[in-house]
């Protein structure tokens, strides 16, 4: 019989690592650095401020994430606060008088962060580098620790998992003994080769964008080997990309166009939704907490009407026979076990 779940309070905490609570939402904070479009910093605050007033106390950032300015940014806001649980990743050093690497530039040759940091990013997932990169962010956001850090997208330039494992890995656990750090994982937009680190080390937490969501569950192997080592999943990019966000022709899928058997699923799901006085963004969300390997749920919003949106939807009744249905559809993977409802 499949177990009884009810979403949960966006304020409820889980335990991840070794001493760490990430509550059931948390805020991404890459569009704070810039994504696409610039952002006032102003903005930006008011967007982390009425996140914390609504509860949530989880905040993720990256030194990717505006070349630097989204931890400024955040580690500015959060240096007044206290009770918050805050990642960043390692992977990527920033520096002066350097061209644009190729994975900074959209196709139309322009910055995928639109920010007025002079810097430029280094990929150095070695030991040293590692140490450099998490040592530089904390200088950033003017702190003395951090309670996650994650290994960011070695993937992008073609870095294995054994090279992670005899560089980062050794870096991220040594700063893990010290204390200076409460959990260790990797933050990919795939699930395999998390899904070989966790066989190989000891890791705490993986963030995963758009692997895990309504739309797609072939990470499921991951999940349950995350459950057998005691490891927890983050999901990010819950919309995958903004497909599940607003089902169109033109919507985005990984970040470029969405394939047609992609749009012709999230439509499927979306008729599923109407048929049931939903929102299909409420629906995207709550999905993911079900599994008991996922731990929290990231949102990225540009705005604060984006935030409030979010925080309805995500505290919408849904009805268990939807969850039923959907599977009953073929809409999710007949293997799924764990489902909302």
């Amino acid at each position: 019989m499949m177990p009884s779940f009810r979403t949960p309070p966006l304020t409820e905490t889980v335990a991840v690592g070794r001493g760490a609570t990430v509550t059931r939402l948390g805020l991404g904070a890459s569009v704070q650095g810039g994504l696409f479009r610039p952002v006032e910093e102003s903005d930006a605050r008011a967007v982390f401020q009425a996140a914390w007033d609504a509860g949530i106390r989880f905040y993720d950032t990256a030194p990717w994430y505006g070349f630097g300015e989204s931890e400024i940014r955040l580690g500015d806001f959060l240096k007044q606060k206290s009770g918050f649980t805050v990642s960043s990743k390692v992977g990527r050093l920033l520096r002066e008088g350097i061209p644009p690497h190729p994975t900074q530039l959209m196709e139309d040759g322009e910055r995928v962060f639109k920010t007025s940091l002079p810097y430029n990013v280094v990929y150095d997932f070695s030991y040293d580098g590692v140490m450099r990169s998490f040592e530089e962010t904390l200088q950033r956001m003017q702190m003395d620790s951090l309670d996650l850090v994650f290994i960011h997208d070695p993937d992008s330039v073609g870095v294995t998992a054994s090279e992670l494992m005899d560089g980062a890995y050794r870096a991220l656990t040594e700063l893990r003994d010290q204390g200076l750090v409460k959990g260790i994982g990797a933050g990919m937009n795939q699930w395999e080769m998390p899904h070989e680190l966790l066989l190989a080390g000891d890791f705490d937490v993986f963030l995963l964008a758009g692997r895990y969501t309504l739309l797609e569950q072939h990470s499921l192997p991951l999940l349950q080997t995350c459950i057998e080592k005691g490891a927890k999943i983050i999901v990010g990019g819950v919309f995958n990309s903004g497909l599940l966000a607003n089902p169109t022709p033109d919507a985005k899928y990984n970040y470029s166009q969405a394939p047609e058997l992609m749009l012709q699923r999230a439509l499927a799901i979306k008729d599923l939704c109407d048929h049931y006085g939903i929102s299909i963004k409420a629906a995207a969300m709550q999905f993911p907490l079900a599994h008991p390997a996922v731990a929290s749920v990231l949102l990225g919003v540009r705005n604060l009407e984006q935030l409030q949106s979010n925080l309805q939807d995500y505290q919408t009744s849904i009805p268990a026979d939807f969850w039923k249905e959907l599977q009953h559809k073929g809409l999710v993977s007949e293997e799924l076990e764990h489902l909302p409802g």
